[in-house]
């Protein structure tokens, strides 16, 4: 269990730089500064540096530590409910930026500053947490610094089957934070973290399930087994598509592109009563005098008789 304490003890190391680091730009930097870049930033170095350490345990753990899959599984779900509760806004995820663009909640210049900020900061967690092991406070940190010189693919399927689980990952993800988004965080949070756990125990031996452009490029893009063509259409397009495709079931459209609904067309629910037009007085009058010439006309007759 030595291992497992060296581990939880860099979790809690990384929340609590990572929380320095946030509270300190946001009170040092404007809030435009610290929304679209330290936040995200900070967000993203936070979920690369769990991500990675996380991986050594599940891939070297279970012999090398004889960590059971029911302790690993808990501690990703506690892993994803810590980063929900924490990140303080941040997605950390370009899909979800991409999606705020595509939904006309942020701006082009706000989103692409976004972009670089994850993608900066997934970076700095990869250095970081490579100095980490280099340390070699435990063995399977020993281990992992072997295996990291000659890393293997993450993608254990076919490039076509990869980018289909990736997708299917990111449309069942994107589509329950849609229909979520606006509950109180005390069920938002536990309820995305639970999503996010039982999709990577489903899709993590096919793809590892990262579900996260930026992650998957920081973590296995430089390790041997596949092209980069091929390692963009499973861990970019596949996510992509997943996005597009939520949003376009859950709102009809892309507002950012499009006005109209193009699947099917928003009619009111209630009928509108129709109400005839209220007579004029002139209206009101003129039968009443038809009525009395008609009764003059038929006194005249009545006369000449």
């Amino acid at each position: 269990m030595a291992g497992l304490n060296v581990s939880l003890s860099f979790f809690f190391a990384t929340f609590a730089l990572c929380q320095v680091a946030r509270r300190a730009s946001k009170a040092l930097l404007p809030r435009g500064a610290y929304a679209h870049f330290a936040r995200e930033a900070a967000g993203a170095a936070q979920l690369g540096a769990c991500c990675l350490e996380m991986r050594v345990l599940v891939e070297i753990g279970p012999w090398a530590g004889g960590f059971s899959p029911d302790l690993l599984l808990t501690l990703l779900f506690l892993l994803f409910l810590g980063h929900r509760a924490t990140l303080d806004g941040a997605s950390a995820n370009p899909t979800v930026s991409l999606q705020e663009f595509l939904l006309a909640e942020a701006s082009l210049p706000s989103t692409l500053l976004k972009l670089a900020a994850q993608a900066l900061g997934m970076q700095a967690a990869g250095a970081l947490t490579r100095l980490f092991w280099a340390w070699e406070l435990s063995d399977m940190h020993v281990l992992q610094n072997l295996m990291d010189l000659h890393c293997s693919s993450a993608l254990r399927t076919a490039v076509p089957h990869g980018a289909l689980v990736e997708g299917s990952g990111a449309f069942f993800f994107h589509l329950t934070f849609l229909h979520l988004r606006n509950t109180l965080p005390v069920y938002r949070v536990p309820a995305v973290a639970l999503l996010v756990t039982v999709m990577a125990c489903a899709a993590g031996p096919l793809t590892s399930a990262f579900f996260n452009p930026t992650l998957a490029a920081s973590v296995t893009f430089h390790c041997s087994g596949h092209t980069l063509v091929q390692y963009a259409q499973v861990y970019w397009l596949g996510p992509l598509t997943g996005m597009v495709l939520a949003v376009l079931l859950y709102h009809g459209r892309l507002p950012r592109l499009f006005q109209r609904n193009l699947f099917y067309s928003q009619k009111n629910k209630y009928r509108i009563p129709r109400v005839k037009p209220a007579q004029g007085p002139g209206d009101t009058q003129r039968p009443a005098e038809g009525c009395r010439g008609q009764g003059l006309g038929q006194r005249g007759v009545g006369g000449s008789r």
